[in-house]
């Protein structure tokens, strides 16, 4: 059994009187890459913030046996977790190094990753380095928020939907990507859309509908399962 990095325990999460999460259980393993797959508003990014503390909910959800239940966002990040969200959280006026610059742990001696780590796995940002990060195209944008969170060394990093509007040249890049986190020994809890990329570099996926979990497999069970894809991922 694979060291459990990530362990949620009967997870419900609310916006106001809205009651989106329903009991969700799931654990991320250390080295791991787990994939939750779902239509739209199924709950998936609702998961992701309730991991990081952005919304109200109950349950538990323990990080390397700590309950992180109750803890601001910035207190999550510091444990280890980092979080790519959705929207492409950039700071537009400065540039693509300061951005990076921003992420990165302070005190932190032996950190995973450097300025050029970045730049080697994604060459185009060294080439807009000194550009302002409000100017970049989609898909350098997804590249800078993925590598600003990596700059704060997290051990787990949450990726809310990373190949979305991306031209498939890049999204094969993201993938990639992803597989080279998993080498350097950080897990990853991806949220997407896109069935091929998680089938192609997941350990186990997740499949969520109305807020609950509804198939937990390997990309293997998934394909041979056509009743779950049908019923709960295909539009």
């Amino acid at each position: 059994m694979t060291d459990k990095l990530l362990n949620i325990t009967n997870l419900h999460a609310f916006y106001g009187k809205s009651h989106v999460l329903h009991g969700v259980d799931m654990r991320v393993g250390a080295g791991e890459i787990v994939s939750l797959l779902g239509r739209n508003g199924s709950g998936r990014s609702t998961t992701a913030k309730a991991i990081m503390g952005l919304v109200d909910c109950s349950g538990s959800v323990l990080w390397r046996g700590q309950e992180t239940q109750g803890k601001k966002a910035y207190e999550i990040a510091h444990l280890g977790l980092g979080y790519v969200p959705e929207n492409r959280d950039i700071f537009p006026k400065l540039t693509v190094h300061q951005n990076l610059l921003l992420g990165q742990k302070r005190g932190s001696k032996n950190a995973r990753w450097s300025f050029d780590d970045m730049y080697k796995m994604f060459p185009r940002l060294k080439e807009r380095e000194h550009t302002e990060a409000g100017v970049l195209s989609g898909g350098e944008q997804q590249m800078l928020t993925l590598c600003r969170t990596l700059m704060g060394d997290p051990d787990l990093i949450i990726i809310d939907e990373p190949t979305e509007g991306l031209a498939p040249k890049i999204v094969e890049l993201v993938a990639e990507y992803l597989q080279e986190l998993r080498k350097r020994g950080i897990s990853v809890l991806l949220i997407e859309q896109k069935l091929t990329i998680a089938m192609k570099i997941s350990d186990r996926c997740l499949v969520m509908g109305h807020g609950s979990i509804v198939f937990e497999g390997t990309p293997d069970e998934l394909r041979a399962n056509a009743y779950i894809r049908k019923e709960w991922l295909e539009v």
